[in-house]
């Protein structure tokens, strides 16, 4: 069977520096640590679920456990924090107590169990087997960190209970319950159960799945075509489904390759992806537009938080299937942009839309109306937000039969274990991408020969590297620049990417408008940074009508001009200071700040990312070396 061209190692260990450890460190106190005994309800909801009065939820209230799982495990494999580790080592066991004996762990009573359907709310349909995905998917994660047997024994009784009611069954298929791009995500928890367990009925139900995925109604298709829609060429946004939850019925594609080495699951997934980063990803790196596909990366419909971390799953999925540096190119996009600006950087809240021009909502604000007595904290976006920064450990750095791969760039401390029981630690002194310089030191246990692979950026066209002081030649952007040596502690590489602007001339939506480029980081006009240029001609109160694109005409915004643009560090003296901030001149001659989109709207000021800008760079084509669409 095929196995991945790369994947990261369980006993690696990471320890980050600077600004994305400062915001791991304060999700993990601030919301982590917090979530489960301000929110109760995440768990008191299976408890108490037979017992009228019955509880008024939300259909999919039984994902909040799983997904809050979830990116706790993956937030604990980078920190290895004690107190996370501690209170995961207590919520467990009591989200494991409230299993029912058949095997159900949701948060419906006992003649709902896994129809999704409930005779007790408005909109009967449920998404009962979205949430049972999600606690298998988090009990998974936490036994292959801990090798806990009783989550694993836990998610094998959802398993069985799910082949009961539906494999085999004609007439009860699970793709006629509703929802189903979200209810058939569960074909993804099966593959990885049955790769753990090599029980059978496991992917026989998840290849009944696939079956299922082409199934029509009398009104039309009952979910989304993923399998034969992506081999005879349909783009993801012309899919029957193309809502952002299908990304988790299709990652089980990519795992049924592994299991079965059948190529058209290959084939299929790699399509998706590719259509969805040609289509679909906004240039922040977020994904969708108002929760699905359209088909038009310039649409200024919502750009949701769960959305966005779904693509980078399935990024990080399509990096171990490829190895090609250019997918992880595009998650550090979307992780140094969207991720870090869809969370506060105190840690206390994170966001539901996080747009491309507008403001910073908490989810809170837009998605109040999933918050209960009980859960008043609790929404889809806010329990699966801090996944985006706990996958770093999903591909910062990698293993392939040929040695190491890095990926991530950034002050950090990072130890892989070879299979021949040494270990190497990288270690990174550098202030990236604040700035393009690295100096990257290699410290073998002990002097071992293998090949170093350096993710050099599509973006970054003159790199500059040298090995022990001696330049490196032929450094190519968009690939791997491979070291073969015998490595011995005390190595030291410098690389120098080249951090000179870079523009995305915008089309359809922001036709006149460009995306401006620093490196990794999108560049952002925000008011808070340009009190004295960005003044409308009258007063007026500076409001976001939710219901309605982002008004342009509260900010007055100087045109830039690309030819003549250059870029100095700019202070900012008051508090909250950003990452990033950079001073430029306008056509007018009058400076222009702008930050990193990070940091954008960290004020409550209004902010754009699509600016004016003359000279800019005509529209590029996408390609599949270059998806950025960028040019200097």
């Amino acid at each position: 069977m095929p196995k991945p061209l790369c994947q990261a190692g369980h006993k690696d260990k990471y320890e980050l520096h600077g600004f994305i450890r400062d915001r791991i460190e304060n999700i993990t106190g601030q919301w982590l640590l917090t979530a489960p005994i301000a929110n109760p309800g995440m768990l008191e909801m299976f408890r108490d679920r037979d017992a009228p009065p019955m509880r008024d939820l939300v259909p999919w209230a039984g994902e909040f456990a799983g997904k809050y799982l979830t990116a706790s495990v993956q937030i604990l494999k980078i920190t290895r924090d004690k107190r996370l580790k501690k209170l995961l080592s207590e919520f467990v066991p009591r989200l494991i107590s409230y299993q029912a004996k058949d095997g159900y762990l949701g948060p419906w009573p006992k003649n709902c169990r896994l129809s999704n359907f409930s005779p007790y709310l408005k909109r009967c349909n449920l998404w009962d087997t979205w949430g049972h995905y999600h606690i298998m998917l988090g009990l998974l994660f936490w036994y292959e960190q801990t090798r806990d047997k009783r989550a694993l024994k836990t998610v094998c009784s959802i398993g069985d209970l799910i082949c009961r009611k539906y494999l085999g069954k004609k007439k009860k298929r699970l793709v006629d319950t509703g929802w189903t791009e979200m209810n058939l995500a569960v074909i993804h928890s099966l593959c990885l159960l049955y790769r753990q367990t090599s029980v059978k009925r496991y992917l026989d139900m998840a290849l009944q799945i696939v079956e299922e995925f082409g199934a029509a109604g009398r009104k039309g298709p009952l979910a989304g075509d993923y399998l034969c829609g992506a081999l005879n060429g349909k783009e993801f946004f012309q899919m029957p489904k193309p809502r952002w939850e299908s990304l988790h019925p299709i990652m089980g594609i990519v795992e049924l390759y592994w299991i079965t080495g059948d190529e058209r699951f290959r084939r299929a997934f790699e399509h998706h992806w590719w259509s969805i980063t040609k289509l679909d990803r906004h240039n922040n790196g977020g994904f969708t537009s108002g929760e699905k596909a359209t088909g038009n990366p310039f649409d200024k419909g919502a750009i949701e938080t769960c959305c966005t971390i779904a693509w980078i799953a399935m990024s990080v999925e399509m990096l171990k299937l490829t190895a090609n540096p250019v997918v992880a190119d595009e998650i550090e996009l979307s992780t140094w942009n969207s991720v870090t600006g869809m969370h506060s950087s105190s840690g206390r809240w994170a966001t539901y839309n996080t747009p491309s021009d507008g403001f910073r909502r908490a989810s809170g604000h837009h998605i109040g109306f999933q918050s209960r007595p009980g859960s008043p904290e609790l929404n889809c976006c806010s329990v699966n937000s801090p996944r985006g920064f706990g996958m770093i450990s999903d591909w910062a750095v990698m293993r392939d039969r040929q040695g190491i791969l890095l990926n991530y760039y950034g002050g950090s401390e990072m130890t892989v274990k070879m299979d021949n029981g040494t270990t190497v630690k990288l270690t990174q002194k550098t202030d990236y991408p604040a700035s393009g310089l690295i100096h990257l030191e290699v410290s073998p246990s002990r002097i071992i020969e293998f090949t170093l692979k350096l993710r050099i950026p599509c973006w970054s066209k003159a790199t500059k590297a040298a090995i022990n002081g001696k330049p490196v030649e032929d450094i190519v952007p968009g690939s791997y620049l491979a070291i073969n040596r015998r490595w011995q502690k005390g190595d030291k590489i410098k690389i120098c990417l080249d951090m000179s602007l870079h523009y995305w001339s915008g089309e359809k939506d922001c036709k006149g408008l460009a995306s401006i480029y620093r490196g990794p980081l999108l560049l952002a006009f925000d008011h808070r940074y340009n009190l004295e240029l960005s003044v409308s001609s009258k007063k007026q109160a500076c409001v976001e009508d939710l219901s309605k694109p982002f008004d342009r005409s509260m900010l007055k915004i100087p045109e830039l001009d690309a030819r003549a643009l250059k870029c100095k560090q700019a202070r900012w003296n008051d508090w909250l200071p950003p990452f990033l901030l950079l001073e430029v001149k306008a056509s007018n001659g009058k400076p222009v700040r702008l930050c990193d989109f990070g940091s954008a709207g960290t004020g409550g000021t209004p902010y754009v990312t699509w600016l004016p800008v003359k000279h800019s760079p005509g529209p590029v084509e996408f390609s599949r070396a270059k998806p950025l669409r960028n040019s200097r």
